[in-house]
């Protein structure tokens, strides 16, 4: 009788030492409720955390987080959260004071403030100390990713070694983003590396790929209005440049970007509006614009067709996601 039990006394003793590893303890826990506000910081809270996260971003395809204002929902959300998770420097301007106060009582982190302040670009706007923007620079956003993984292990310690193996990833394929990206808009000739856009989102962006500079009809936030002297000035230089193309965000009324063609074409000059781009917000979630690898293919895909450079070969680092996409 005492022989036959020892399979299940060994099943149970093997079940007890799964139940204490690392592994096992990990998928006995259940995944830490993180809140984010943009989906762009929502992706890299996926990516970082993988199954040991469950992720609500607030803002969704299309939505401008200079102006969102929090919901009663979304404030429930926020003090249920284990982690909240946002951009940081202003970005979510009228969320602004409700962060801070969160962050009184709840564990709650600004992803762009970890960033050191020497390698971001300060602004005068009002409200603003550094330009908020820095995930449209792929090899800047990645500097994020250590100070995420130290507050997601300090509230799942055990779940360590996924975080650390997801950093290691996400890093080297943000890496390659920006290599491929480089090697991308580097095929725009010179004279046509000039950025014009209707939102001043795209300052690391133009610092990051070799565009002479960057021009928007509206200022870091989109609370600012275009007054009839900026969009002039604009339509004057995309004038004296011949400059082909000009572009409009997803999340941004195009008044101001369509203001700046017809007063080019008073001038003489035709210029297109190219394919839309993706600053403050993703695409759609059941798409590849829908991740931030693909957010960023797409509007180097775009400023590079308008602009008359040609695409470098994908990097095979990121053939795994491309494939996931049908691309």
């Amino acid at each position: 009788m005492t022989i036959t039990l020892y399979p299940y006394l060994l099943l149970a003793l093997l079940s007890v030492l799964f139940a204490l590893s690392p592994v096992g303890l990990a998928s006995h826990q259940s995944p830490l409720n993180v809140v984010a506000t943009t989906s762009i910081v929502a992706d890299l809270v996926r990516e970082v955390g993988g199954d040991c996260v469950s992720v609500t971003a607030l803002m969704g395809p299309g939505v401008d987080p200079h102006l969102y204002r929090a919901s009663a929902g979304d404030v429930q959300r926020l003090n249920e959260a284990e982690l909240i998770v946002y951009n940081g420097w202003f970005l979510e301007g009228a969320m602004d004071s409700l962060l801070k106060r969160l962050a009184e009582r709840r564990p709650t982190l600004a992803v762009a403030e970890t960033v050191a302040p020497e390698l971001l670009l300060p602004v005068g706007e009002e409200g603003f100390q550094y330009d908020p923007h820095l995930w449209l620079d792929p090899s800047l956003w990645q500097q994020t990713i250590p100070g995420l993984v130290k507050a997601l292990t300090e509230l799942r310690p055990i779940c360590a070694p996924e975080f650390d193996a997801n950093a290691a990833r996400h890093q080297a394929e943000l890496l390659a983003l920006h290599g491929w990206a480089q090697a991308t808009l580097a095929s725009i000739p010179p004279e046509r590396r000039i950025l014009v856009t209707a939102h001043d989102a795209y300052n690391y962006f133009a610092a990051a790929f070799g565009f002479e500079a960057s021009e928007a009809a509206q200022g870091i936030s989109t609370e600012a209005e275009a007054g009839i002297a900026d969009i002039r000035a604009i339509a004057e230089l995309v004038v004296s440049h011949q400059i082909p193309a000009i572009f409009v965000e997803t999340a941004v009324n195009p008044r101001n970007i369509e203001a700046v063609q017809a007063a080019a074409r008073d001038r003489g000059w035709e210029v297109t509006i190219g394919a839309p781009l993706f600053a403050d917000a993703m695409g759609d979630p059941d798409t590849a614009e829908g991740s931030y690898l693909g957010m960023i293919r797409h509007n180097v895909l775009a400023i590079t067709a308008a602009l008359g450079g040609t695409p470098a070969p994908w990097p095979a680092a990121l053939d795994a996601w491309a494939e996931r996409w049908g691309l």
